[in-house]
């Protein structure tokens, strides 16, 4: 027999042996092996909503990547001819909507008059009401995905947007985010559509999840700049093979929280780092590139065998997304949320598929 004190020191011993244990199986779940600049696990940004398979920017498509994982959904902006906050990718409409199927629209066509823009005949948004957009239907924007759910969905405003993600994350007891775009702020400020006012007005109710603004234009980071608790996100490319950023990071540390970096800055052919996460986290960025496609996945050099298991598609995202969590990014945008939340799991959980 045990004297109680013994006892009582034996038990105690076990319970925490056992409480240790559930600490070291939690950790291998929920650890995140990179170095993010938060220290958590990188959030999956649902580019356009589930746009690899529905629509993008309808509320169906959204509605999807919701129930695919997606921590955050994102919205892109532009103005209406009365000036509503409309969710398009594009000012023109004829990619994203049926309006070439519309006899009453037919001579709203006409020529791009943004000299920045590329030249091209077609219907543009700021040329029709609300009233007039709901009359629209959309489609799948990109070539080879599915139709099947063309001329289904409205064309939403900003503002049911906002509802939408509301009401979603209610049902779905979670916090989701929005990371809605100034869509070409300066060409929309020509025309006296300014951004600031509605933008910030409509995001005042906003509490379901995270906020984050972004834009490839400065000027409209810096003017919002201690106007909003939202994160401000600088929009980045690479203008030519290896000059790095367009916009420098040093200067985009003055006014905004993070950078969205086309995923070429950070990956060479060969999969080797090219430095651009560390140098954004020296100087206090988070990193969000963009954008993580299954169609159009980046192939590098030296793949890792388990891809041969998969097929050519998913063993190119897979590889893809892998090596750029492992570069502890803070966020990703993909067309294809189910399958970044799928490989993020993965990685917590020590899955090589």
């Amino acid at each position: 027999m045990f004297s109680g004190g013994l006892k009582c020191a034996m038990i105690a011993l076990a319970g925490a042996a056992m409480l240790a244990a559930c600490a070291k199986e939690e950790a291998s779940v929920t650890a995140w092996p990179a170095p993010t600049l938060d220290g958590k696990a990188p959030i999956v940004i649902a580019h356009r909503g589930a746009s690899g398979y529905r629509p993008e920017h309808t509320l169906e498509g959204y509605g999807l990547a919701i129930e695919m994982g997606a921590d955050v959904i994102e919205p892109d902006l532009v103005f209406s001819k009365d000036e509503v906050l409309i969710v398009r990718h594009d000012r023109y409409l004829s990619g994203s909507t049926d309006v070439a199927d519309h006899p009453e629209f037919a001579d709203r066509k006409r020529a791009n008059d943004d000299a920045s823009d590329e030249p091209r005949k077609d219907w543009w948004v700021e040329d029709f009401t609300l009233a007039e957009l709901k009359t629209l239907r959309a489609r799948q924007a990109f070539p080879g995905r599915s139709k099947e759910y063309d001329g289904l969905y409205e064309i939403p405003t900003f503002a049911e947007v906002l509802a939408f993600v509301s009401g979603e994350a209610k049902k779905a007891g979670r916090p989701i985010g929005v990371y809605p775009e100034t869509k070409h702020p300066g060409f929309f400020a020509a025309k006296g559509y300014d951004f600031e006012a509605p933008l910030l007005d409509a995001l005042k109710g906003f509490s379901a999840g995270p906020v984050f603004i972004q834009s490839f234009e400065p000027e409209i980071l810096t003017r919002l700049k201690g106007k909003t608790d939202a994160k401000l996100i600088q929009l980045v490319f690479e203008a030519s093979p290896g000059a790095g950023s367009n916009v420098p990071l040093e200067y985009i540390a003055t006014y905004a929280d993070g950078v969205g970096p086309a995923k070429e800055l950070l990956l060479n052919d060969d999969g080797s780092d090219r430095g651009f996460v560390r140098e954004a986290h020296e100087k206090h960025l988070a990193v969000h590139p963009w954008t993580f496609r299954k169609d159009l996945a980046r192939s590098f050099t030296g793949a890792p065998e388990h891809a041969a298991k998969m097929s050519a598609e998913d063993g190119a995202i897979d590889i893809e997304l892998r090596a750029t969590y492992k570069l502890g990014v803070d966020g990703v945008f993909t067309d294809f949320p189910d399958i970044a939340v799928r490989v993020r799991s993965d990685i917590e959980k020590g899955v090589v598929r």
